[in-house]
């Protein structure tokens, strides 16, 4: 089987910049499995299912169709055949996403599609359980993380350059209840493989994270060619 990169880690770690870097760099696939998740709670939210009510989310979640296609040399998440990919990024989408993501049929579901869409190979997948859950086997497992408030003065910089106000006390709340959701729910829990490499990005930059994954990639196929 073709090499999988699998890069965990809470949100606001960069692990969808350095995850998409990475994929130019190997010129492979980038899946964004958080985007996913966010996709089957825009959807529900359009739709007026509330969050608590589980077995229609999951319902939703067993009928979408969902696959990520090149455009204009960036990468497009279509829903039904509908592109996405600014409406999941909305605040409203990031509140309810959490959430949703626990609900243990979204989860099944969305775990069936990113094995196929990881099949062949040749693929950079980050999320919060692709080296625990999603891929076991993927040959580098790296868990990015940092601290809460880097993470939320990452988040507030996001929204500011889309024109969004952020509060950063709002968001660095938010990020402390999602880590809290997303290492305690029972299924598929957000925690570190064993043998996951763990990078703390608070005192790097993105080119120095992008540089160190690649290295580590590296060095694993030689370690793998040579034995």
């Amino acid at each position: 089987m073709k090499p999988i990169i699998a890069i965990d880690g809470p949100a606001g770690a960069g692990k969808s910049t350095v995850a998409k870097s990475v994929a130019d760099a190997l010129g492979f696939v980038y899946i964004d499995t958080g985007a996913m998740y966010r996709a089957v709670a825009l959807l529900a939210m359009e739709a007026g299912i509330p969050v608590g009510d589980e077995q229609q989310i999951a319902a939703l979640a067993n009928k979408i169709s969902l696959c990520f296609v090149r455009c204009d040399h960036s990468q497009r998440l279509m829903a039904d055949g509908r592109d996405v990919s600014e409406a999941i990024r909305s605040p409203q989408v990031s509140r309810l996403s959490s959430a949703v993501s626990s609900i243990a049929g979204v989860r099944r579901r969305m775990v069936e599609l990113q094995r196929k869409m990881g099949a062949g190979g040749n693929v950079v997948m980050e999320g919060r359980d692709i080296g625990t859950v999603v891929f076991p086997d993927a040959l580098v497992k790296v868990f990015l993380t940092a601290s809460v408030n880097e993470r939320a003065r990452r988040r507030a910089e996001q929204l500011k350059n889309i024109g969004v106000e952020a509060d950063f006390e709002q968001i660095a709340s938010e990020i402390r209840e999602r880590d809290l959701r997303d290492s305690s729910r029972a299924d598929s829990p957000l925690k570190k493989a064993p043998d996951a490499i763990l990078l703390e990005t608070d005192n790097l930059t993105e080119e120095q994270v992008v540089e160190t994954v690649l290295a580590i990639y590296k060095a694993k196929v030689q370690t793998e060619c040579s034995t």
